[in-house]
C-alpha cells in the first residue's frame, strides 16, 4: 500500500481526538484484500471443536474462512491422542487429499498415492525410485499451530502472538466458569448471512450504545446506566448489568466483580470473534468475510451441564435480527459521496476506537503500540 494512504488510514491514540477509519476502509476492494493478508492471515481463528476429533485415528479437513482465505486444513489425531493441524493439500501436485471426516491409518492422496503419517510425515510413494534427495523437508504436509481454550481449536497461517496471551484476561475473569463441562447446543447452531462489510457488524457489536434506540428486548433485561468497558491489549469486554428481574452470574466471593449482577460478560478477540457469556453457558459468533458487502457470522451456543439453550428467552435471534438491520443500512449509508469519518463517544465507543486503531496498525505495519 503507498505510503500517502497510511494517514487516511491513521486513528489517532486519543478517543476525544480520534475520528473513525474512513469510509473508504469499506468500500474499497484493496483494503479489503490488505486486511486479509495483514490481518486475519496473522491472527488465531476458531476451526473446530475437540469434540470433533472424538478419538484416535481420526481426520477432519476442514476450510480456514471459507470465501475468504479459502485455506484447506486437515485436524488429525494420532493414535496417540496428540491432535494436529496440517495443510489437506498433497505436496506432490497440490490436490485435496481429504474430503470427508472419518477413521484414518494415513492420508493418503488419491491423485497418484502419495502417502503420509497422520502427523503429516511423508510415508511413501509409488514411481519415485531414483529420485535423488527425497524425500526432502519440503515433501512433509506443512503443519500450523493448533491450540486449544475452552475446548475451542483454534489455529494461524501466521500467528503475530501466542493465543494464551491474547486470551489471558478472558481466562482471568471468566476462568470460574466450569469449562469443562459445556456442551455444544444444536439448536444454537445457525449461520446468518448479512449484506455489510464485516467490520461494520464488529463496529456494531464493540458498543452498547444503540441498544435503547435498536434493541427494545435487550435494553429491558439490563441496566443500561451501568453498562461497563474495558480493553485490553487484543480484546475487550462489555460488561452488561441486569436489572432487578433478569438471570445473573452467581459469582464467587473474590471475584472482582462480586456484589454485581452481572447478566453477561462481551469479550470481543481481535478480528472478528465475539465470546458472549451467560449464566446458562456461551454464545460465540464468528464474524467470516466473504466480500466487501457481504459477511457470514455463525453462531454456536455452548450450554453448561444441566443447562438448556432457549432461544427465545436468551433473545438472541430478535437481537440478530435488529443487528443486522441496522448494519445493512449502514453499509447503504456509507456509499455516500457526503460521508467521509465520524467521531467517538468516549464514554460508549471505547471498544469500537480500540477496534479501529488495531485495524488501522496492522494495515499501516505499527501494530507494537500500546493499544490499552
Amino acid at each position: 500500500m503507498k505510503k500517502n494512504n497510511d494517514s487516511e488510514l491513521a486513528v489517532a491514540p486519543s478517543i476525544t481526538q480520534a475520528y473513525t477509519l474512513p469510509a473508504d476502509f469499506y468500500r474499497k476492494t484493496e483494503l479489503f484484500e490488505l486486511a486479509k493478508e495483514q490481518v486475519f492471515t496473522r491472527c488465531w481463528h476458531w476451526v473446530a471443536d475437540e469434540a470433533d476429533l472424538p478419538e484416535n485415528g481420526y481426520v477432519l479437513p476442514v476450510e480456514l474462512l471459507p470465501g475468504f482465505l479459502n485455506e484447506p486444513l486437515l485436524l488429525t489425531k494420532d493414535q496417540a491422542g496428540q491432535s494436529r493441524c496440517l495443510s489437506n493439500v498433497c505436496t506432490h501436485r497440490g490436490k485435496i487429499m481429504v474430503e470427508e471426516a472419518g477413521n484414518a491409518r494415513q492420508i493418503t492422496c488419491g491423485y497418484h498415492g502419495r502417502c503420509f503419517h497422520l502427523n503429516g510425515e511423508f510415508k511413501s510413494m509409488p514411481g519415485f525410485q531414483g529420485v535423488e534427495n527425497f524425500p526432502a523437508p519440503t515433501d512433509h504436509l506443512p503443519e500450523l499451530p493448533l491450540l486449544s481454550w475452552c475446548n475451542m481449536l483454534f489455529t494461524s497461517l501466521s500467528p503475530f502472538l501466542p493465543l494464551d496471551d491474547i486470551m489471558a484476561p478472558v481466562t482471568e475473569r471468566i476462568g470460574f466458569l466450569p469449562f469443562d463441562q459445556l456442551r455444544l447446543s444444536e439448536t444454537g447452531t445457525q449461520d446468518y448471512p448479512v449484506n455489510a462489510h464485516w467490520a461494520l457488524y464488529v463496529d456494531n457489536y464493540l458498543e452498547g450504545f444503540h441498544v435503547p434506540f435498536v434493541h427494545p428486548g435487550l435494553n429491558k433485561a439490563l441496566d443500561f446506566g451501568q453498562y461497563d468497558y474495558e480493553l485490553f491489549p487484543y480484546c475487550n469486554l462489555q460488561v452488561g448489568i441486569a436489572d432487578a428481574h433478569s438471570p445473573c452470574f452467581d459469582l464467587p466471593p473474590d471475584h472482582r466483580d462480586y456484589g454485581r449482577r452481572v447478566f453477561a460478560y462481551y469479550f470481543w478477540v481481535f478480528p472478528n470473534l465475539m465470546l458472549n457469556f451467560y449464566p446458562w453457558g456461551l454464545s460465540m459468533n464468528v464474524v467470516e468475510p466473504i466480500g466487501p458487502e457481504q459477511t457470514l457470522v455463525r453462531f454456536r451456543a455452548y450450554t453448561f451441564e444441566g443447562q438448556e439453550f432457549a432461544r427465545e428467552n436468551a433473545n438472541i435471534h430478535q437481537t440478530e435480527m435488529e443487528d443486522e438491520a441496522v448494519v445493512e443500512s449502514v453499509q447503504q449509508g456509507i456509499k455516500s459521496r457526503l460521508y467521509w469519518k465520524g467521531r467517538f463517544s468516549p464514554s460508549m465507543e471505547k471498544c469500537v476506537h480500540h477496534f479501529h486503531r488495531l485495524v488501522s496498525s496492522f494495515l499501516i505495519g505499527e501494530e507494537k503500540e500500546d493499544f490499552t
